[in-house]
């Protein structure tokens, strides 16, 4: 791959953008929502399913990856691509934020993490430089620097040492990452909730140079508003012409808070996690397939709605396979979830280009409103 890593903007609506990041791979359209295949699958989906729902590009996890099957088995063969039967973009996280998640499991100091693994107690070790690596032997084609996420509550001493500890390693990522032509590094914003880190932090990335940048330690359990108070501000901080990535968000009203303030891609397990546990969005919000009321509802989860699911299968069908455990249960569900998330994501990218963004979030926000109809 030859073909340089670029971002244009096509529209703009107050901070909203929508416009493409262009790879080797394929265009990512943006406003853009990666569905993550953790090992890599997108759980409950087949590869050409999970594009037919509009997702230009996927999420893979280096942390689950490099303990099974091995970044070396994957590269051996011919890379995650074709591993696991997806041809476009693939982005893949550092696995800070999972060895961050471990807590008493792991030991950190400046030149990174050993860890033991959470499938067989297993020691290993995750630095920059061996994160730069493990993403290079799977051959994603953006790359996130290795970062450190400190788990709250944290006092903002703590979140201050971390973020430029972060920083620090933000430019030892740089290194070894190289010069990769047609694949891309992100770097990774922290400073908690305080504007003062955060500007620190993204004045530090600016300065080393990444190809994207992403709002990191965020949707840790800081609830709502003050995600949002931290992205009315934390995105201009970041250059206009680089994509803007919010890490794990997250739920609908989530997604179109962040893009109006100004983000260009997001990531997140909750619409294959839901569906695996008979929860389905829909534009009036959730529907609990498992309660007794549907039961002997013959409407399809969405009327409105072209998935799978709904234009083949009643509320009372999917409660049906749910409450007796079938796999097709989280294969509609997933399907659906996800084809409604791709389905918010176009919608969202067709306002800001009309200049009626505002509109649309009226619109959004009065539907999820009036809640799931009663059944019949």
């Amino acid at each position: 791959m030859t073909q340089r890593f670029a971002f244009s903007v096509s529209a703009t609506d107050g901070r909203a953008r929508t416009g493409a990041i262009q790879t080797p791979r394929g265009e990512i359209r943006t406003p853009a929502f990666m569905p993550v295949g953790t090992a890599a699958t997108v759980k409950a989906m087949l590869p050409e399913s999970v594009r037919a729902t509009g997702a230009d590009i996927l999420l893979g996890n280096t942390y689950h990856l490099m303990l099974r099957p091995g970044a070396e088995r994957v590269a051996r063969l011919g890379g995650l691509h074709k591993f696991m039967n997806w041809e476009r973009p693939i982005l893949t996280d550092s696995g800070g934020f999972q060895v961050m998640s471990l807590a008493g499991l792991r030991k950190l100091t400046e030149e990174g993490v050993t860890f033991a693994s959470h499938v067989d107690g297993s020691k290993h070790f995750l630095s920059p430089e061996t994160s730069m690596e493990i993403q290079r032997l799977l051959g994603s084609d953006i790359v996130m620097a290795f970062d450190e996420c400190p788990a709250l509550p944290a006092t903002d001493a703590e979140v201050a040492a971390s973020m430029r500890m972060s920083m620090r390693w933000a430019q030892r990522s740089r290194d070894a990452f190289g010069d990769r032509p047609g694949h891309a590094l992100f770097g990774i914003m922290q400073g908690g909730v305080t504007p003062e880190l955060r500007e620190e932090s993204a004045t530090a990335l600016k300065a080393i140079g990444f190809e994207g940048y992403a709002i990191g330690g965020l949707a840790v359990g800081e609830g709502q508003d003050a995600m949002f108070g931290v992205l009315d501000y934390a995105p201009g901080f970041l250059p206009e012409d680089k994509p803007r990535y919010l890490m794990g968000v997250g739920k609908p009203d989530d997604i179109v808070g962040a893009v109006v303030r100004g983000v260009d891609m997001m990531d997140c397990v909750l619409p294959s996690r839901s569906g695996r546990t008979g929860q389905a969005w829909t534009r009036r919000g959730q529907v609990n397939i498992k309660n007794a009321r549907h039961a002997d509802d013959p409407r399809p989860l969405d009327a409105d709605c072209t998935c799978p699911a709904c234009t083949g299968y009643s509320r009372a069908y999917l409660h049906h396979v749910f409450r007796s455990g079938e796999m097709i249960s989280g294969m509609l569900l997933t399907w659906h979830n996800l084809h409604y998330f791709q389905e918010l994501m176009a919608g969202l990218r067709d306002a800001i280009a009309n200049g009626r963004l505002a509109a649309f979030v009226t619109e959004f926000e009065a539907m999820r409103a009036q809640g799931d109809i009663d059944p019949l």
